[in-house]
């Protein structure tokens, strides 16, 4: 009870602080309450709505999540250009005309309230409302965002797919031109090396095998017109004529026969070595038809001599050395084509990897190019879909409507609340000044902080009169206090500026609304 007293005497010391601070904040409270202009709020409601197309069917190009949609049209509504606009376009706020840009941004965001909603396995909703002193006003700004939200909606989409678009044109474009550049290089390489080439390498080994095989023939071809002219040379030495014994101008039965064998000596020397049986066994037949062919010619008279055998065994052997020239000039040639080839199969294998470098670069460009191709379609699709507006869109599903009765301000409510804090912030001030206070004023005070406990405590005896005047002066300035106050708010509002406007700003700084 004793501590109950001694607050509440303290409350009563403090009481013309507390009644300055708690009716200073209330009566302007009250004040702006009663003053403040009536506001009208008006609301719209917009609706995300999902692609009219199915997706399996066809695609849109502009794939984006309501929520990110909303915000995006949220941000860019609330620019300073647009905001600036709209105001000075409908003349929004009272005293527009001194106020600075910033300070009508800031009011028209104040005014402006956006909520977006989106649950799972719902619609995503968005409301917007703005708040104005007139009725038609507060309508005509939402009519305002809107246009600006519609008209935003449908360029942004079409922007984007249109950009989509453009972007796989333009990749199709310069894939194309990559592939025609790699083509071309292609077929340079080709033309350059044509003689070096992978894909002919089988025809350039076998036209080797056939041009060694040529080779070979005419060396065989060589060594039997050699042995032919040696032959010819041996029976003119010893006959002194070159046609066989029987005078018909064909070879005799021996040297038929010394023919095929050396035929058939010439085509094993293909197949066997000198130290094969068979080849010495031709060669020893061999040299019993030369034996046999000698006997059969010593029987026979020479001719040597004559003129006419002598000529006919030059022109023969013109003939023969000619032949064997032709041959020879032929293996020449053939060498060297063999010379040119094995060059060509030499450089194959390089020329391989390098042909595979470029079809490879060739390949990959020519996938990039039937993707982009691929996707374009895509994007044509989409950007046709946004165009006659059947993909996502944002429909409005409840238009703005002018009010009929102010929205704002509560003013109990405003009132209220500004009794309240004044009431808080007296009580707070006078506890903080006794919490700063450290004087000691009551025996419990001397007992914590000097720890001396009295033996008896003396009250301060004011006499009657002293009574009365203290009493006398608390209600001076009780009535001074109360009466100031509301001067003192009546001076603000009429000489510096009205309790409604200064209530205005600070809720324009704050964001917030009564």
């Amino acid at each position: 009870m004793s501590d109950f007293r001694y607050y509440l005497s303290i409350f009563l010391r403090r009481l013309p602080l507390f009644l300055v601070v708690a009716g200073l904040i209330s009566g302007v409270a009250i004040a702006v309450a009663l003053t403040l202009p009536p506001a009208y709020v008006s609301q719209t409601r917009l609706l995300v709505e999902s692609a009219q197309i199915p997706d399996r069917l066809a695609t849109s190009t502009v794939q984006m999540e309501p929520q990110e949609q909303l915000q995006i049209f949220e941000t860019r509504l609330l620019t300073r250009a647009n905001l600036l606009g709209i105001a000075r376009q409908l003349d929004v706020l009272e005293d527009q005309d001194k106020m600075n840009p910033d300070e009508i941004v800031a009011a028209m965001r104040a005014r402006t309230s956006i909520r977006r909603s989106s649950r799972r396995d719902a619609a995503t909703l968005m409301t917007i409302s703005f708040e104005a002193p007139r009725a038609q006003t507060a309508a005509g700004v939402l009519n305002e965002y809107l246009t600006l939200i519609l008209q935003e909606n449908a360029e942004f989409r079409t922007r984007r797919a249109a950009q989509t678009q453009q972007f796989f044109q333009q990749e199709v474009a310069r894939l194309n031109e990559e592939l025609d550049a790699q083509s071309a290089q292609i077929l340079r390489f080709k033309t350059e090396n044509a003689d070096a080439l992978p894909e002919s390498m089988e025809y350039r080994r076998s036209q080797q095998v056939a041009l060694r095989e040529q080779v070979a023939q005419i060396d065989r071809d060589v060594a039997t017109l050699r042995d032919q002219r040696g032959r010819l040379r041996q029976i003119f030495e010893a006959t002194g004529r070159i046609e066989g014994l029987d005078g018909t101008g064909q070879l005799s039965p021996e040297e038929q026969e010394l023919a095929r064998l050396e035929r058939e000596l010439a085509d094993a020397l293909l197949v066997y070595s000198e130290e094969n049986p068979r080849i010495k066994l031709l060669r020893g037949r061999m040299e019993q038809a030369r034996r046999r062919l000698l006997e059969a010619q010593s029987g026979a008279a020479p001719e040597t001599g004559t003129d006419p055998a002598r000529s006919m065994f030059d022109l023969q052997m013109a003939e023969i050395d000619a032949r064997i020239e032709t041959l020879q000039a032929r293996k020449t040639d053939l060498e060297a084509e063999l010379a040119e080839l094995a060059e060509s199969i030499a450089r194959t294998p390089a020329n391989a990897i390098t042909l595979e470098a470029l079809e490879r670069d060739y390949a990959n460009i020519r996938d990039q190019y039937n993707t982009a191709v691929g996707r374009l379609a895509t994007a044509s699709t989409g950007e046709r879909i946004e165009n006659l507006s059947r993909g996502q869109r944002v429909t409005v599903i409840e238009q703005p409507a002018v009010p009929s009765e102010p929205t704002r301000p509560n003013r109990v409510k405003l009132a209220g609340m500004g009794v309240g804090l004044g009431l808080g912030a007296g009580i707070a001030l006078i506890v903080l000044m006794e919490l700063l206070n450290s004087t000691a004023r009551r025996p419990a005070d001397l007992v914590n902080r000097l720890g001396i406990t009295p033996l008896a405590t003396i009250p301060y005896m004011r006499t009657r009169g002293q009574r009365g005047r203290r009493r006398a002066l608390m209600v001076v300035t009780v009535l001074a206090i109360l009466a100031a106050i509301p001067a003192a708010i009546y001076a603000v509002h009429t000489y510096y500026l009205p309790l409604d406007l200064i209530a205005e700003r600070v809720m324009n700084k704050l964001g917030v609304r009564g």
